[in-house]
């Protein structure tokens, strides 16, 4: 594709989405952003930027019209405090949202299509232990998805499915591991693990306590934002129309993670486990062989550099802050 291709980016105002815009502008493509917000932390490099809300039909016809290529990054989600709480709310508007997108893209003849889905779609059954094997494309049947968000991803993967093989629609699909990085939500109800650790390595005295979600034996791999635009891009110009993983394939416990977060800090901290809180599985990892195989490139940030730098961005936005 020419770089002179307009690109449709929703969920443009959110994490991966803004990050995302930025990438495809410096790339030379020619961007609309869309989402019910603006980007939190630094305005949208997009060309064009528009406030739409995307459950709605009209919205997602002018967002997709005289778009040749569409990411589709746009949904209501969060951590897993918030995933646990609003499972109703969450498939109520991201069904909405993957439904008319993908109709609108089909309806004015948009040429390729990504959709972002995510591992809660891998069978809970498989991630009951804190050492389990990396979680394969194929082994996302038998279903049995996180209850709420994994289904609905589940449900538009195969949407996606369907509009390639009747309609010709070039549809590709990523699940996400675990994205993090600079300019994410740190605090509110939505971050994830990563943000949430550093918030509190960063507001943290040497010697206080903080609070562990659940008993920290839990594992999980995490990516940094760069590798995951990198990896959407790349699948997005491949001919891979299977889902395919995006993340990295080291997994550690949230124990470790919060170790790795003290020593980028340089505080020495006490831990209390909360084993009220929602932990998810036990266990989960992404198994990279097909990403090898079919775009010949693996993430390559490593976690402790990918937490320097998120840290870092946390810590200043408190302090300026405060």
């Amino acid at each position: 594709m020419s770089k002179a291709t307009r690109v449709l980016v929703t969920g443009a105002g959110g994490f991966i989405g803004h990050h995302l815009v930025k990438a495809l502008v410096q790339e030379g493509y020619w961007v609309r952003g869309v989402d019910i917000k603006e980007p939190d932390f630094e305005p949208s490099l997009a060309q064009e930027f528009e406030l739409l809300d995307l459950r709605r039909w009209e919205s997602c016809q002018r967002a997709a019209k005289g778009m040749d290529e569409v990411y589709n990054l746009a949904a209501n989600m969060g951590g897993i405090g918030f995933i646990s709480a609003n499972k109703a709310e969450i498939m109520h508007d991201n069904v909405l949202i993957n439904t008319h997108m993908l109709e609108a893209a089909h309806q004015t003849d948009v040429s390729r299509y990504l959709y972002t889905s995510s591992a809660c779609i891998y069978p809970m059954y498989r991630q009951t232990d804190p050492d389990c094997a990396g979680l394969k494309e194929e082994e996302a049947y038998p279903a049995d998805a996180e209850d709420g968000y994994g289904w609905e991803k589940l449900f538009s993967e195969r949407q996606c499915k369907h509009y390639w093989e009747e309609y010709g629609l070039e549809t590709r699909t990523v699940r996400f591991h675990n994205i993090f990085g600079p300019l994410g939500t740190f605090e509110g109800g939505r971050e994830k693990s990563p943000a949430a650790i550093c918030r509190k390595l960063a507001l943290a005295q040497p010697g206080d306590e903080i609070e562990i979600w659940g008993d920290g034996k839990q594992t999980r791999s995490y990516c940094y934002i760069d590798d995951c635009v990198e990896g959407i891009m790349r699948l997005m110009r491949s001919e891979h129309r299977e889902p395919i993983n995006l993340g990295q394939d080291r997994m550690i416990s949230i124990d470790e993670l919060v170790s790795i977060v003290a020593d980028i800090a340089d505080k020495e901290i006490k831990r209390r486990y909360n084993l009220n809180k929602p932990q998810g599985v036990r266990g989960r990892n992404s198994d990279n062989s097909r990403l090898r195989e079919v775009l010949a490139w693996v993430p390559q940030v490593s976690l402790e550099r990918g937490l320097e730098r998120t840290y870092s961005w946390i810590n200043d936005q408190i302090v300026h802050r405060d």
